[in-house]
C-alpha cells in the first residue's frame, strides 16, 4: 500500500491542456532534511518518562482526514502487471498535480497478491471511492465487497461482463470501436465486408459487435472467418474467406502486427482491393504507422491530440514512456474532482452523478457510462498514410 499527498503541488491545469494549450511540466519541490548530531555525554540524569496515561495514542491504519476525500487505488503494482499499474498510478499523480486539487487523497493498493485483499484494506481505511482494478476477474472480486460497504468501483478493464452492481468500466469496449469505424467505411461507399477473427473471447465479441455493425449500417458480409494463434490458421481462414470474394472491406480484428501479416496472404488470394479495417488495439501499438501493409487501413480508436501531450509531460516526468492505457487513471481522477463538487467531506460518495448523461471529458476526449455502466466513447477513425496516422473522421466533441 502506497500513500501519496499531492495537496501542496502547484502545477498548471487542466483546463487550459483542454484549451488546446501544450502540456507544461509541473515543478516538484524536494524537501530538505537537515540530520543534527545528537548531544554527546551528559551528567544530567535522564529525565523521567512520562507516565502511561501521557503516552499518545497510536491508532491502527490510515491517519484520518477530515480536509479531504479519500479515494483507494487498486491496481498491480507487483507481479505481471506492475508495469501497466505503476503508469496508472503514476498517471493518477500527474491529474492531482495538474489540475492543483488539493480536497482529494488518493492511496495505492497492490492487487498482484490478491484484489479481494486490497479492497478490503481499502474500505478498512475508510476510502469512499475505488479506481481500478485493471482485470475484470478482480473486477468481479472487488464489486461485491465494495457494493456491501456502498462504495463504487470505477475500472479499468474493457470486459462488459464484468460491469454492473456499483462496478463502472473505463475501458476501451472492442464493440464500439468496430461500430464507429464500420459505420464510416459504409459512409465512405462500402456495402460488402469481409471478417478476420481470432478464436476466443474477444473474437466472439468482435464477431457479435461486427455483424451488427454492418445489418446496422445497411451494409452486407460475405464471409466471416475465425483462426487460432497457430501458424498457417489465419492463412487457411482466408483461402476459406477467398471463396465468397470480392469484398470493398475487410475486418481484421486483431492487433496491428497481425493484421499486417495478413495483408499480403490477402492480396496473394485476390482480396488486395479490400480497404483494411482495424479495431481500438492498433491505438496501443506505437509501431502500427510504420507497416507498409497497412498503407491506407482506417481504424477507430479514442482521439490521440492530447494524449500525445500527456505523454511528452509523462516521460519527462518520470523518464519512461507510459502505457497507452494509463489516460484511464488521469481521467478517473478529472471524473472524481468533476463529481466532487456534490460530494459533500465525510458523505458517501454520489453514485448516481456516475450516469449523468451530458458526460465527462479527459485525455481521452468524451465519454459518459450507459445503462449498462459501461463508458460509451466518442471515437475518432484514423487512417493509416506515409508512415503516419491521419484522423479522417474526428471525434465528437461531447454527447
Amino acid at each position: 500500500m502506497a500513500e501519496r499527498d499531492m495537496g501542496a503541488q502547484r502545477p498548471i491545469g487542466f483546463k487550459r491542456l483542454l484549451r488546446g494549450a501544450a502540456l507544461v511540466g509541473a515543478v516538484l519541490l524536494a524537501g530538505c532534511q537537515t540530520v543534527v548530531p545528537g548531544p554527546g555525554p551528559s551528567r544530567r540524569p535522564p529525565a523521567e518518562r512520562p507516565s502511561q496515561s501521557q503516552q499518545p495514542a497510536v491508532e491502527p491504519g490510515i491517519p484520518t482526514d477530515t480536509q479531504r476525500h479519500r479515494v483507494a487505488l487498486l491496481v498491480p503494482l507487483s507481479g505481471a502487471n506492475a508495469g501497466v499499474g505503476q503508469s496508472l498510478a503514476n498517471a493518477t499523480q500527474m491529474a492531482l498535480l495538474d489540475s492543483r486539487n488539493e480536497r482529494v487523497r488518493i492511496t495505492s493498493y497492490d492487487t498482484a497478491a490478491g484484489a479481494a485483499q486490497a479492497a478490503q484494506r481499502a474500505l478498512a481505511d475508510g476510502n469512499q471511492l475505488i479506481l481500478g482494478p485493471l482485470l475484470a476477474d478482480d473486477v468481479r472480486a472487488v464489486t461485491p465487497i465494495a457494493r456491501r460497504a456502498g462504495v463504487p468501483v470505477v475500472s479499468f478493464s474493457n470486459d462488459a461482463t464484468a460491469a454492473g452492481n456499483g462496478a463502472y468500466l473505463m475501458g476501451y469496449v472492442p464493440a464500439q470501436s468496430i461500430i464507429r469505424v464500420v459505420k464510416y467505411a459504409h459512409d465512405q461507399g462500402v456495402a460488402s465486408f469481409g471478417g478476420l477473427v481470432p478464436n476466443g473471447v474477444y473474437g466472439e465479441r468482435a464477431s457479435t459487435a461486427f455483424l451488427r455493425a454492418v445489418e446496422s449500417a445497411g451494409g452486407r458480409v460475405g464471409a466471416l472467418q475465425t483462426y487460432d494463434r497457430a501458424p498457417g490458421s489465419m492463412t487457411a481462414a482466408i483461402t476459406r474467406m477467398a471463396k465468397s470474394a470480392p469484398y470493398q472491406a475487410i475486418l481484421i480484428a486483431d492487433g496491428g502486427s497481425a493484421a499486417a501479416a495478413g495483408v499480403p496472404v490477402l492480396r496473394r488470394n485476390g482480396m488486395g482491393g479490400a480497404r483494411i479495417l482495424g479495431t481500438e488495439l492498433w491505438n496501443s501499438e506505437s509501431s502500427i504507422a510504420s507497416k507498409p501493409t497497412l498503407e491506407g487501413a482506417w481504424f477507430a480508436s479514442v482521439s490521440d491530440g492530447l494524449y500525445r501531450q500527456y505523454a511528452a509531460k509523462y516521460r519527462a516526468r518520470f523518464g519512461a514512456a507510459p502505457f497507452r492505457l494509463s489516460s484511464l487513471g488521469y481521467d478517473s481522477v478529472l471524473l472524481t474532482i468533476r463529481i466532487m463538487r456534490d460530494w459533500p467531506m465525510g458523505s458517501a460518495f454520489p453514485e448516481d452523478r456516475l450516469k449523468d448523461r451530458g458526460g465527462f471529458s479527459g485525455i481521452d476526449g468524451a465519454f459518459r457510462f450507459g445503462r449498462d455502466n459501461v463508458a460509451e466513447r466518442a471515437l475518432e477513425v484514423q487512417e493509416i498514410h506515409s508512415g503516419t496516422t491521419v484522423t479522417v473522421s474526428p471525434a465528437p466533441s461531447g454527447f
